[in-house]
Parts: C-alpha cells; sequence; structure tokens
C-alpha cells in the first residue's frame, strides 16, 4: 500500500470520471481477481466491479470527512480491504479501518518499531509461519505452535507481532482479502506457565485486533493436540469472542483424521499426518524478511496524527488494563484446575 493520507487533497465526490486523472499521485486500481475470484466476490462480498471504484470513493469521503486527522493511506487497494472484509457496508468498513489504526496506536509494545527483522527470532524459532499450499477453497494457512516459544527469550509480544507481520503480508494478496484464511494452532507441550503469560488482557486485545481491528476473514481456527489446560485458555478467550467466530473454532484434540475433515492431507505437513514432506519454516521466513523494504514503506503511510485520534472507539488503555487485571485474578484458578 502507498499514498496520500492528507484527507485535503481527496478526490471528488463519488462517480467523477476523472478522479485518477486529478490525482496522479494516487497509484491506479487494476484488479487481479480471477474471474472465478470477481464471481465469488459479488456473491459472498456484495462486491460489485462495476461500482468498486465508487465505493471506495464513498469510503475515502468518509474518511475524510468524519476522521480528518486518522493519517491513513487513501489507496483505493488499500481502503478496498476493508470493504471486502466488511461486505462493502460502508459505515462497518469505516469503523473497521478506525479501529484499525487506534489499535496500532494503543499497543506500542506490538507496534512500535514494527518490521521483519525486528522479530527474526520468533520466525527462526517456527512459532508461525504459513503453509506452503492452500486448501480447496483457496485460503492460505497459518500455522501457530506455542510450545516454539521459550518465554525467558522474548515476551509474549513479540510472537503477536510477527502474526501481526504475517497477517498484513497475506492479506496483501486480493485473493486472499476475497477467499480468507485458516488458522492451525498445535497447542502440544503447552504448561501452565507458559499459558499463565496469556492473561485476559493480552487475550482481548488480541482478539480485538482479529474481530474488530484488521481486514482478513478468518475462516476457521483449527487447534490440535490441546492439553486440559486449553480449557483454561480457551475460557479466556470465549468472553471476547463473538458468536460467528466462536463457532470457528475446531477443537481436534489428537484425533488426526477430525483434523482432515477440515484441512485435506494432500497440503499438510507429516508432523499432522499430511503428505506435503515435512514442515518448512524457511520459505515464508525469507519471503517475510525480504518485504522488509515494503513493510518500511507502506507503514510510513500511517501518520499519527499529533492533534487527535479517534479515542472514541476503544476503552482508555489504563481502565481497560485494570479491567483485566481483575478478569486475571478471576481467572487463574480456572487455570490451575484444568491443569
Amino acid at each position: 500500500m502507498s499514498g496520500d493520507s492528507d484527507c485535503t487533497r481527496t478526490s471528488p465526490s463519488a462517480g467523477s470520471p476523472s478522479d485518477n486523472e486529478l490525482l496522479p499521485d494516487r497509484p491506479k486500481y487494476v484488479c487481479s481477481l480471477s474471474p472465478d475470484l470477481v464471481t465469488k466476490a459479488r456473491e459472498e462480498l456484495q462486491e460489485k466491479p462495476e461500482w468498486r471504484l465508487r465505493d471506495v470513493q464513498a469510503l475515502r469521503d468518509m474518511v475524510c470527512k468524519d476522521y480528518p486527522s486518522l493519517g491513513t493511506c487513501l489507496d483505493d487497494a488499500f481502503l478496498l480491504r476493508f470493504l471486502r472484509a466488511r461486505k462493502f457496508d460502508y459505515d462497518r468498513a469505516l469503523q473497521l479501518l478506525v479501529n484499525y489504526h487506534t489499535c496500532r496506536r494503543t499497543w506500542p509494545e506490538v507496534f512500535s518499531n514494527l518490521k521483519p527483522s525486528a522479530i527474526k527470532p520468533v520466525l527462526e524459532s517456527g512459532f508461525v509461519t504459513v503453509l506452503p499450499h492452500r486448501d480447496p477453497e483457496g485460503r492460505h494457512v497459518v500455522c501457530i505452535r506455542p510450545d516454539r516459544w521459550t518465554p525467558s527469550n522474548y515476551p509474549i509480544t513479540e510472537n503477536i507481532r510477527a502474526i501481526y507481520l504475517t497477517l498484513e503480508k497475506l492479506i496483501q494478496s486480493e485473493e486472499t482479502q476475497v477467499n480468507g484464511i485458516v488458522i492451525l494452532a498445535d497447542y502440544k507441550g503447552v504448561s501452565l506457565s507458559k499459558a499463565s503469560h496469556f492473561g485476559p488482557f493480552v487475550a482481548k486485545k488480541v482478539i480485538g485486533i482479529l474481530q474488530d481491528g484488521f481486514p482478513i476473514r478468518i475462516k476457521a481456527v483449527n487447534i490440535i493436540n490441546e492439553p486440559r489446560i486449553f480449557k483454561g485458555i480457551f475460557a479466556i478467550i470465549k468472553p471476547f469472542l463473538k458468536e460467528k467466530i466462536a463457532n470457528r473454532f475446531f477443537l481436534h484434540g489428537c484425533d488426526l483424521n477430525s483434523l482432515h475433515q477440515n484441512i485435506p492431507p494432500v497440503i499438510l505437513p507429516e508432523e499432522y499426518g499430511g503428505t506435503a514432506g515435512k514442515l518448512d519454516i524457511s520459505a515464508w521466513n525469507e519471503l517475510l524478511l525480504a518485504s522488509e523494504e515494503d513493510f518500511l514503506h507502506d507503514f510510513s503511510q500511517l501518520v499519527v496524527p499529533c492533534d487527535s485520534s479517534p479515542h472514541d472507539t476503544l476503552v482508555s488503555g489504563d481502565a481497560e488494563e485494570k479491567q483485566c487485571d481483575d478478569s486475571l485474578r478471576g481467572m487463574k484458578p480456572q487455570l490451575y484446575y484444568c491443569y
């Protein structure tokens, strides 16, 4: 993504035939979707190719009218991510965009100095990677393995940074914007001490980003090898999940046959009963690390305003942290009981 974040230089109102001529510095959008995906986007996301740029311009106008100091990128391709994630509902897409920026500004531990080289130790550990093959629905599979994390090496926020950058890279693809992603989380070997790092404060922040603060469609979350402690972890997560997302969680235990009903063996590595060879994290790591300059450029377009920010969209950090600390005290007994 790139482009002008100054709302004082917006193009004319929706429907004008000369938008791109008046703003030559803004990249012209060129659709990369296949005919089948254009049809899928029309049926599932209410995206009409003939109205696409009109819809983008409508969202751009709303940003400049309601949030002139948001400091966001206003390129067609960037705004289109948010429209697709909210099925071209202008109001919901605008709120998602505002939440996207609010999340970035209210959690500096995660979003300061956010670039691939800064999370290289996490990538090398294999905590998060993306399988090389898409599933039959055209969705990438993001594989998360908490057992690869050693808490004494770096805080849990580094893992969250790695996941976030992975999603940022994936969502650059229009195919992913339409198809969404699938998550495969392997909880083998997760102990009580490690689970205790994922308290309600962190859980609420992460769930808030994934549900309401990032333009990606999470179509399924497959949990495998979950120990008894996961009951406690899920007890922390579930209150923050919307019903639609909660219904997309599938707990497989150690049953690989159950996993294979959701993710076919042909795209899974041998570690999960698949036929795609050993799990190789190097290809994804190389791809992400090679995108360093792209991320530095893209994130430079997201300007933190000096005069205002959309505080009204989120509870203040101090109040939220106190609320979650109180919740954590209530949740700890559940963790010990499940363990």
